[in-house]
């Protein structure tokens, strides 16, 4: 067998690596412990699978879309301009026209995700409702028609706390619908 001291590892911690069965040994307090690289490669799939979530290939462009346009936990009522124009985001159908109002929620995506499911009240038409309220930031158009001249300003002072209503497809949020002061 040959040795392999690894990087950053303790002493005690050696791999061996045995080039005709293609597994590793790795001793440790005089124990010794073999992978097989088949091994190895089944974990590194599954990691890969669970990294996804299963969410399909259809909806992945789409619940990007969402997140950009919407996912603000850091997002103040001084930042509607800024954030509007880095994010790019426009009127839906139109080439570069300014979009009337957009909210974002001061939420991790985690959080927000689970609004299509069991955080929150079907509605009808795949849109749920969220069973807790969330701080939003809603940027109004000032001034402008097409991107990027348009100006936005922050509705409030602060952030409005309101319960959300998302378009979902499965349990993966794909459009803001609207906001509501009461249950």
């Amino acid at each position: 067998m040959i040795e392999v001291p690894l990087p950053h590892t303790p002493a005690c911690l050696q791999a061996k690596e045995d080039k005709y069965y293609n597994k590793y040994s790795f001793t440790q307090n005089n124990k010794v412990m073999e992978i097989h690289q088949s091994a190895v490669i089944l974990l590194l799939v599954l990691a890969a699978s669970f990294n996804a979530h299963g969410q399909p290939d259809n909806i992945k462009p789409r619940y990007q879309k969402f997140l950009n346009q919407h996912l603000g936990p850091h997002v103040s009522q001084s930042d509607c301009d800024k954030e509007i124009r880095k994010r790019d985001i426009t009127a839906s159908g139109t080439e570069h026209g300014c979009k009337e109002v957009n909210t974002f929620i001061q939420a991790n995506k985690n959080n927000i995700k689970v609004v299509c499911g069991k955080g929150g009240t079907p509605q009808g038409r795949n849109l749920f409702k969220s069973n807790q309220p969330f701080p939003v930031v809603i940027c109004k158009l000032q001034s402008g028609e097409r991107h990027p001249n348009c100006k936005y300003r922050a509705v409030g002072k602060k952030p409005q706390t309101r319960y959300i209503v998302l378009g979902c497809d499965g349990e993966w949020p794909v459009h803001y619908e609207e906001d509501k002061i009461n249950v």
